[in-house]
């Protein structure tokens, strides 16, 4: 029998406390249940039919008291546990769910038993219960489930079934016995994904189509941001109702306003909150009491300005969640939807775009106004546009979810200044790329932070090449700037993905021509050999002394007809991919003329699914009118922003066509004996962070399977002699200390050593040396190998990003790493596609294909040293950096030598 001990706040595992989503939309708190919670139990329990008693306890459990509950509360957060689901009702908190489970004799089996108040069935409790229970379930060891469930309770074993877990199930009498495997699984994490989704989706329709609206601090006053809102709402004909709220009008625009929320009569489904920033929490408070859904507050003051504001967003927040609202902002600008049954501009902003396919994001409240401001001015139509603030709740992560499946938007545009959960946005963002575009234009570049790497592979992990990783992880499309963000967004937004790289370029004019040609060349691009059928056709069509080729220059003197006639015949040539048709302004032809023939020529390069674009050199509104609905046509000022559009394009089709990967489950890793290594090391050193010891670091690789030299510790000349003649020479010595990273910096490495007394020569060379220096004490002996000699040297590695989490490197590697800086990151966890691009990415990739008569070297064996890596990070989170430095590649077939690791632990 399992003793049940008594847990004490210091031992309350904060870190299990989550927020979730349910299929309304709504939001409840998940943690895990205390002492003090004995009165919200016992009420609890009282609110219960007796049915929903009955399908818990299997029987009449009669009445609880007070003693009853603190024996329910009481659980050890190990072998006993408990979580409960946690409502705001009026001015307190309400348990509505609990879900626990205790851990039976065999130590990897727990009984589980749920109970959800009776209001609240239906709404997917109890499967998030299920969800954080087996998770914590799994940290404390346990393997398996065990539940009985009356057959007549069909709704928890419909539950138990959809969630995504293999059921083993015995029927007898009348009682379903369960076992429940609990490990995740594909299935599992599918499941999980999908429902986060549909409940992101229900949430957030309340922010983007609510059905009525109140303007809490809505004014009278011409220019403040009070009176531009609401106006903007008003003019902007909502398809909803509107309440103006303000204690100091009784009417706003001739709409009657309320001095409160609480006073507003009919339902509100979306709250704008325009108030001092001292008031906002007292007015989310009581929109929760209204029973609102979701606010967007636009209120600056929180955690932009500091300590102070901070305290006040986390209020904020709180408020929020305990009401179970979603929250835009704070210090935000609001937002804009074009759907014409809803019609909403609920920002400051006074533009108000065309209806579009394009949806927006902004981190940014002024960069929102710009970017609406130029969409304006280029007639570009938006779908929806968010300005997200501060991020307090909604992020980019619940939007992107909300625009995955929608309908009306084709493009993803965002304006990031930093991440929330930059391992959920990875996630989300890969799934929802493979379905449309996701443009990114990134601000604020010191992501990693600056900070004095311990490690090459810290050191090597710049901002750029960490926000590089993520982005190509998870298939987004980056640009550098807000003009390239929208060159990109009106091609995609318009025009067919190109099948291939191939370029055909049109112009009137030679030197446009060219800067088009090297551009592409710069870009990646390929111009297109034209087929003996399509360069017979322009040659009849044109019927003039001109060159067929790629660019076509069709000189000054071009009619319209010939332009639109190249147009048509390129359209129909299979070795083209795309069209780029180049246009300076000349004296013998009507600009506005090709203009009508590009235009006329677009809906047969829709038909045929081939992108057609335009560069109207040094004119104005061309961009603009190109633009329009029902012309398609993205036009450009520069050949160069053409191409680079095009380039993106490309980019982003090769991406769609990528199989996405899997994160494979490597067979035969001793995980129980490595965890003991960990621990043991941890027990030892109370120093943190700390280097592994060398003999650990080795018997830690042997248990991933990872390759590594053998290596030999000595703490003396005499030992590390015979150390090497037991192992047989040539060996190499290296200085074996926990704080000197760069042991060749220091004269720490000497190699060839062919003798006994050479390697007690070269044991006593590193102590003087070291001492030279000042830095005896931190030697604690030397590691002997054997040498090793061929091969290709390269470093893979780990670190610890504070944004990021865990980055996984792998580069060319010895004692030019940092040098070379030829390398690639990802996040972790890496999929076997992840591991085949890393080797495949880095500039000097071709060294792996055998160089000046060298053979190729074993590309599957670093595959799965990276792959080994990442499962080894997976379940040591306690790893703050790590480096393989060199590994030693063999020929094909012969595999990998870690020749150099060192482990730092936290």
């Amino acid at each position: 029998m399992i003793k049940m001990t008594v847990a004490t706040s210091s031992t309350y595992p904060a870190q299990y406390e989550t927020e979730v989503l349910l299929k309304d939309g709504s939001r409840i708190l998940l943690r895990p249940i205390r002492q003090d919670d004995t009165e919200r139990w016992l009420a609890f329990f009282q609110r219960q039919s007796q049915q929903t008693k009955y399908f818990r306890f299997q029987r009449d459990p009669g009445e609880m008291g007070p003693e009853d509950a603190l024996r329910f509360c009481t659980v050890d957060y190990n072998n006993t546990f408990a979580l409960v689901g946690e409502v705001q009702k009026e001015q307190r908190k309400e348990i509505v769910a609990i879900g626990r489970y205790y851990r039976l004799p065999d130590k990897r089996s727990a009984r589980v038993a749920f109970a959800i108040e009776d209001a609240y069935h239906g709404k997917g409790i109890g499967t998030k219960l299920i969800e954080w229970l087996a998770n914590i379930a799994r940290d404390n060891g346990i393997a398996f489930f065990k539940g009985d469930v009356l057959a007549e309770n069909e709704r928890m074993m419909s539950v138990l079934k959809d969630y995504g877990f293999h059921i083993d199930s015995e029927l007898r009498g009348g009682v379903y016995h369960l076992t429940i495997p609990i490990a995740r699984s594909r299935r599992v994490e599918r499941k999980e994904a999908e429902r986060e989704r549909l409940s992101t989706v229900a949430s957030i329709r309340n922010v983007m189509a609510p059905r009525s609206i109140a303007v809490v601090g809505a004014s009278r006053q011409p220019g403040s941001i009070g009176q531009l809102v609401f106006r903007n709402i008003m003019e902007g004909g909502f398809a909803g109702v509107v309440y103006p709220v303000n204690p100091k009008a009784d009417a706003i625009m001739a709409v009657k306003a309320y001095p409160s929320i609480l006073d507003v009569p009919g339902e509100v489904d979306l709250a704008i909150i325009i108030v001092p920033t001292q008031f906002v929490a007292k007015v989310a408070d009581e929109c929760g009491r209204k029973g609102v859904r979701a606010i967007i507050v636009i209120t600056d003051g929180f955690k932009e300005r500091g300590p102070e504001g901070a305290a006040r967003e986390e209020e904020l927040r709180d408020v929020a969640l305990g009401h179970g609202m979603r929250l835009v902002g704070p210090n935000c600008m609001g937002i804009l939807t074009t759907d014409p049954e809803v019609r909403l501009n609920a920002s400051f902003s006074r533009i108000y775009p065309p209806r579009g396919n394009i949806a927006f994001l902004s981190q940014s409240g002024a960069m929102g106004l710009v970017i609406l401001e130029y969409a304006n001015d280029l007639n570009m139509g938006i779908s929806d546009f968010v300005s997200v603030g501060n991020r307090a709740d909604i992020s980019s992560n619940d939007l992107l979810q909300y625009w995955e499946d929608d309908p009306a938007t084709r493009v993803i545009l965002l304006y990031l200044e930093s991440f929330g959960n930059p391992h959920r946005f990875s996630r989300i963002a890969k799934r929802v790329s493979a379905k449309k575009p996701i443009v990114i234009v990134k601000g604020g570049t010191t992501l990693v932070g600056s900070r004095a790497a311990s490690s090459h592979t810290g050191a090597l992990a710049t901002p750029e090449v960490v926000s590089d990783a993520l982005f190509r992880q998870a298939g987004i499309t980056r640009v550098d700037s807000i003009q390239e963000l929208f060159d990109v967004a009106t091609l995609l937004s318009s025009q067919p993905l190109p099948e291939g790289k191939r370029l055909f370029i049109v112009t009137n004019g030679g030197g446009p021509g060219i800067l088009a040609a090297d551009a592409s060349e710069q870009q990646g691009l390929t111009l297109s050999e034209l087929s003996s059928e399509t360069a017979g056709k322009l040659d009849q069509l044109i019927k003039r002394d001109i060159r067929i080729g790629n660019p076509l220059d069709l000189t000054g003197s071009v009619t319209p007809k010939e332009f639109e006639g190249s147009l048509r015949v390129l359209a129909e040539d299979d070795n083209v991919d795309a069209v780029l048709a180049v246009f300076v302004p000349a004296a013998v032809i009507d600009s506005s003329l090709v203009e009508e023939s590009i235009r006329r020529v677009s809906t047969l390069y829709q038909r045929r699914k081939k992108p057609l674009l335009a560069c109207f050199m040094g004119q104005r509104g061309f961009r603009a009118r190109l633009g329009t609905t029902g012309s398609f046509v993205p036009c450009y000022p520069f050949p160069e922003n053409a191409v680079s559009a095009l380039a993106k394009a490309v980019e982003y089709r090769e991406l769609t066509k990528k199989p996405r990967g899997i994160v494979p489950r490597i067979k035969g890793i001793k995980r129980e004996q490595a965890r003991r290594i960990i621990e043991t090391a941890m027990s030892r050193n109370k120093q943190r962070p700390f280097w592994l010891p060398a003999e650990d670091t080795v018997d830690l690789l042997n248990c991933y399977g990872i390759c590594i030299v053998e290596t030999s510790v000595a703490k003396s000349a005499d030992k590390a002699a015979a150390i090497a003649a037991q192992a047989g020479f040539p060996v190499v010595v290296k200085l074996n200390s926990p704080s000197i990273t760069h042991k060749t910096d220091v004269g720490g490495v000497i190699l060839d050593l062919n003798s006994k007394n050479e390697v007690k020569t070269a044991f006593n060379t590193i102590k003087d040396k070291l001492a030279a220096i000042g830095r005896e004490s931190e030697m604690e002996g030397v590691t002997i190998q054997k040498m090793i000699t061929g091969g290709v040297e390269i470093i893979a590695g780990v670190t610890q990003d504070p944004t990021f989490g865990p980055l996984i490197m792998f580069g060319l590697g010895g004692v030019q790493a940092e040098l070379l800086k030829d390398i690639v990151l990802r996040l972790h966890p890496l999929t076997e596609l992840d591991a085949s691009e890393m080797v495949s990415s880095i500039k000097m990739a071709s060294l792996f294909e055998g160089f000046r008569g060298a053979p190729p070297s074993d590309i599957q064996a670093m595959q799965d040293l990276l792959l080994r890596l990442s499962a080894m990070v997976e379940d040591i989170p306690q790893i703050a950096e790590l480096d393989f430095n060199p590994v030693k590649v063999m020929a094909k077939g012969e595999g990998y030598r870690v020749v150099d690791a060192r482990i730092s632990l936290k």
